[in-house]
Order: structure tokens, then C-alpha cells, then sequence
């Protein structure tokens, strides 16, 4: 069972990232899936989830990232991707995906994203 994250990088502020969740061993599409950050001296912040556990999608963004953020699910790759546009260096940190469904909780490792001109 593992979720790998990948996707990150460094870009341009107003530049685009697409960071994906990859799960192997297990059905993501079966899960929660939630992707945090945390930022240089700063607490873990819970950035974007889906939730499909009630038969019908549910979102959360943070106000932060709201508009400019996209989760979305590509079952097909057992995947899960976060679309980040309009980046700025308030988005600089250390992104982790999660997978969660009732007594069960996945993490990825982290995946750098460098918002800077």
C-alpha cells in the first residue's frame, strides 16, 4: 500500500503546477482524498479535499487557495490531482496527500512547490 505525490517544482508567481497522488495497493477512489501543505516556518494548512463517501462529490478549499485551486479524481490512473493556478509565494511549501476512509489513513510523501520570480 503506498500514495506517492509528485508534480512539484519551482515556478513563476501567476505560473500553473499540477501536483497528482498516485495510489498503488488500494482504490483511491474508495477514499477521502485531501492534499495539506506546510510553508516555512509555518503550521500544517489543510488546502483542498474531496469527499465522495455520502454518493455525491464534496469539495473543500481553503479560503487561501480558493479560485485558484482544482481537485479533481482520474480513476482511471488511480489518481488524484491538484491544479494550481494564479501561484504566488504565499503558496511556497511542502505539499502532502492524504487518503482517508474510517480506520484507515494514507499519507504521501512531500512534494516541494517554489513560488518565485
Amino acid at each position: 500500500v503506498q500514495l506517492q505525490a509528485s508534480g512539484g517544482g519551482s515556478v513563476q508567481p501567476g505560473g500553473t503546477l499540477r501536483l497528482s497522488c498516485t495510489a498503488s495497493g488500494f482504490s483511491l477512489g474508495d477514499y477521502a482524498v485531501a492534499w495539506f501543505r506546510r510553508a516555512p516556518g509555518k503550521e500544517r494548512e489543510a488546502v483542498s479535499c474531496i469527499d465522495d463517501s455520502d454518493g455525491y462529490s464534496q469539495y473543500f478549499y481553503a479560503d487561501s487557495v480558493k479560485g485558484r485551486f482544482t481537485l479533481s479524481r482520474d480513476n482511471a490512473k488511480n489518481t488524484a490531482i491538484l491544479e494550481m493556478r494564479s501561484l504566488t509565494p504565499e503558496d511556497t511549501a511542502v505539499y502532502y496527500c492524504n487518503a482517508y476512509v474510517p480506520l484507515k489513513n494514507y499519507w504521501g510523501q512531500g512534494t516541494l512547490v517554489t513560488v518565485s520570480s
